[in-house]
């Protein structure tokens, strides 16, 4: 793993203990603290694209799969988690990379949420969209995520983990004292959105997968675009 892929994932790690420390110690302030975790979220990634000194086409390509992710989720806001935002995260960040994967989930939470409606969980839904694609990028050069069944593992288990984020987030902000009722209750209640979910995760990576990224990956080259 190259030295900022390491520092990536150290500061993965360390915005996942923050998230745990909001969820138990910071109930009372919780939009303050859900505004400060997505500023922190943003730190490292904002320095790591100003030292890579971005180019314009680059950003363009990134805007626009942003907002293809974005846009993507409102067609399907009449089913519950089915959407295909995920695959489009989990797209950019096997053929763009990490930082890009990251980028592209956090806004296309942010742009989508302006039509769905924005609220406190936003900053959750970005945090976990943004995760998705980070981990995408991280692990693309691997043979579990070359093989085409590693990606639809990968695509099946970022849907119940993003559906996990947000149960914490309902814990928070609406539960004064948590219990384990509470939880198993809201986890019980949340299983069958969090399997539709990673189901379409899966079903999209089957059917359109390898032509994105071939396009992408295409795009890519042709261009000599985020290669750095």
């Amino acid at each position: 793993m190259a030295r900022h892929q390491v520092i990536l994932f150290s500061s993965a790690l360390m915005l996942s203990i923050m998230l745990i420390f909001v969820t138990l110690f910071i109930q009372h302030h919780f939009m303050l603290a859900s505004f400060l975790f997505v500023m922190l979220t943003f730190l490292p990634f904002v320095i790591r694209f100003e030292r890579r000194k971005v180019s314009g086409r680059e950003l363009v390509l990134l805007a626009v799969l942003s907002a293809i992710a974005a846009v993507s989720r409102v067609p399907f806001a009449s089913i519950p988690s089915v959407q295909p935002t995920t695959f489009v995260i989990i797209i950019t960040g096997l053929a763009l990379g990490a930082e890009s994967g990251f980028v592209v989930g956090a806004l296309a939470a942010l742009v989508s949420n302006l039509f769905l409606g924005q609220g406190p969980w936003t900053p959750w839904q970005m945090y976990s969209w943004g995760m998705i694609g980070l981990a995408a990028g991280l692990l693309r050069h691997t043979k579990f995520m070359k093989w085409s069944i590693g990606r639809y593992v990968f695509g099946f288990i970022s849907g119940i983990l993003f559906g996990w984020v947000m149960n914490i987030w309902f814990f928070v902000g609406n539960i004064d004292q948590i219990t384990i009722s509470h939880i198993l209750a809201s986890f019980g209640a949340s299983l069958y959105f969090d399997l539709a979910h990673a189901l379409s995760n899966v079903f999209f990576l089957a059917v359109f997968g390898k032509a994105w990224i071939k396009i992408l990956l295409r795009f890519k080259k042709k261009y000599g675009l985020l290669d750095r």
